[in-house]
């Protein structure tokens, strides 16, 4: 059943709820597709794509684990505290792109029966190929594309098989000739490993995106001391809680930096229905959950429309009533009021 109060607006695309299915393995098959779908997301992006096949071989040798609060590794389930770190290596979609993007379109359609959009998602590895494959993804009727230009993989993976851009010059140049080629919403998705987040959601908008998703995940290394080498062997993409805060501030300080007009999707963070809240009241429209429900299971987009529905509804307001609102309220250090000494209450007697 359609509830008004929690639609959302991204640019020219509407969402019949914020939460977003976003990119990741259990997005690869239809019927991992079919079952977000099911569970009420208001989007759903499927797992991407590019024309290298050293990035489709990279998800063969790709690895995941989840750790508690002690470094310790755990089991893959939904057992996992609310705490734990996720990380992991990973790989595009091994599907050829015809199939691929028969699928995706047929996706498409299908949820229209459930008011949901299937979003198609490219990773750019060259810009040509990339272009080329927007294009067809526009004539296959998909509603949406997500142009990822963000992975945080790029450095650690076969040279030229993903994009992780950080010049705003470049996203330009990118953006720019996918907007050139198909008219679709493009969502750009960039990375959070830069002190220059809301300049490449500037660049972004300026040439023609219609919203920005941020940020992708970080990268890190996790030694272990048994083996006293790196956790699965390498430098690895990490997550978990602990990233909702750079989230929401990357959102707040885009939306200061560009204005009340500019749609922005958060991700990298968000395990609940009220954390979709707080990364909304940071700026956010919608928010992208990946990893937690790859972990969690698809039962955990429902119950994260759920949630924020009931929050909603206690405080009798609508999903966009509460975009950026924490972010317009937010005071620089100077305009705090004075505390005097009142660091003493805080230190070790």
């Amino acid at each position: 059943m359609s509830k008004p109060h929690l639609e959302t607006h991204i640019g020219p695309v509407r969402l019949k709820n914020p939460v977003i299915a976003g990119s990741a393995e259990h997005l690869i098959d239809a019927e991992g597709v079919r079952r977000a779908i099911r569970a009420g997301a208001g989007a759903v992006v499927v797992k991407s794509t590019n024309e290298s096949q050293t990035a489709r071989q990279q998800l063969q040798q790709a690895e995941y684990a989840v750790l508690d609060e002690n470094w310790n590794r755990i089991a893959w389930d939904a057992s996992a505290p609310r705490s734990a770190v996720v990380a992991c290596r990973s790989g595009l979609t091994p599907q050829p792109f015809d199939a691929w993007l028969e699928q995706t379109a047929t996706l498409d359609r299908e949820a229209r029966n459930d008011d949901c959009i299937v979003v198609a998602s490219i990773i750019l590895s060259e810009l040509n190929h990339a272009v080329s494959m927007a294009r067809q993804v526009e004539q296959a009727g998909l509603r949406v594309l997500e142009l990822n230009i963000g992975t945080p993989y790029a450095s650690q993976a076969a040279k030229g098989a993903v994009s992780t851009e950080l010049k705003p010059e470049r996203i330009a140049e990118i953006v720019s000739a996918v907007r050139a080629a198909i008219s679709l919403p493009v969502w750009v998705k960039i990375t959070g490993q830069s002190e220059r987040v809301p300049d490449l959601a500037e660049a972004a908008f300026g040439a023609g995106g219609d919203a920005v998703v941020m940020a992708g995940r970080l990268l890190g290394l996790i030694p272990d001391l048994e083996t006293q080498e790196p956790l699965l062997g390498t430098t690895l993409g990490v997550g978990g809680i602990w990233h909702l805060p750079l989230t929401c501030q990357w959102l707040a300080l885009t939306r200061s930096k560009l204005g009340l007009g500019r749609p922005l999707i958060g991700t990298n963070g968000a395990q609940s229905g009220l954390d979709v809240a707080r990364m909304m009241l940071a700026g956010a429209a919608a928010v992208e959950m990946s990893s937690q429900v790859m972990l969690r299971g698809f039962e955990l987009l429902r119950q994260a429309v759920n949630e924020l529905d009931a929050y909603l509804a206690r405080r009798g307001e609508n999903a966009g009533d509460i975009v950026g609102r924490a972010a317009d309220t937010r005071k620089s250090f100077a305009q705090m009021e004075v505390r005097q000494d009142n660091w003493r209450n805080h230190i070790p007697r």
